[in-house]
């Protein structure tokens, strides 16, 4: 009886997990947080550029907030588009999650106070960084999701 009541609820959750708008609405919360972001920097590119300052060191920093604002937006516009393209904005999110992750949130080089803080936003973001891989593959591959 368990493998019947197993068959039947999987059977279930592949006809919710068919249902168009549920993968939009994913891949749209899965983009949310780069889209809100890029729209905070593009309204108050000052405070982007203070923001890439301070958490990265790098100058000049400007033409960096210009790039990080572009990847946020491209990103999350073609993740969210969906469709075949969808996979280089997972990439493309994916690589500057990645890179912000190293530059900003490298707990290993924090004073000892703010080390339990970046090593939480560090390995955050390299579950959202698998997140991102894994809506590429789905996106290039979406046989493998079938089995």
């Amino acid at each position: 009886m368990p493998s019947a009541v197993a068959s039947g609820m999987q059977s279930v959750v592949e006809r919710l997990l068919a249902v168009r708008w549920i993968e939009a609405a994913a891949r749209f919360a899965v983009a949310v947080p780069f889209l809100i972001s890029g729209i905070s920097k593009l309204f108050d590119f000052p405070g982007a550029v203070a923001e890439v300052r301070g958490l990265t060191a790098i100058e000049p920093a400007l033409p960096l907030a210009v790039l990080v604002i572009v990847v946020q937006l491209g990103g999350s516009a073609l993740l969210i588009a969906g469709g075949r393209l969808a996979w280089i904005g997972a990439l493309t999110l994916t690589g500057f999650t990645a890179v912000a992750t190293l530059l900003a949130h490298s707990f290993w080089l924090k004073a000892e106070a703010e080390q339990f803080l970046h090593r939480n936003i560090f390995f955050e973001h390299v579950a959202i960084a698998g997140g991102l891989i894994l809506l590429a593959i789905l996106t290039v591959k979406p046989s493998r999701a079938r089995g």
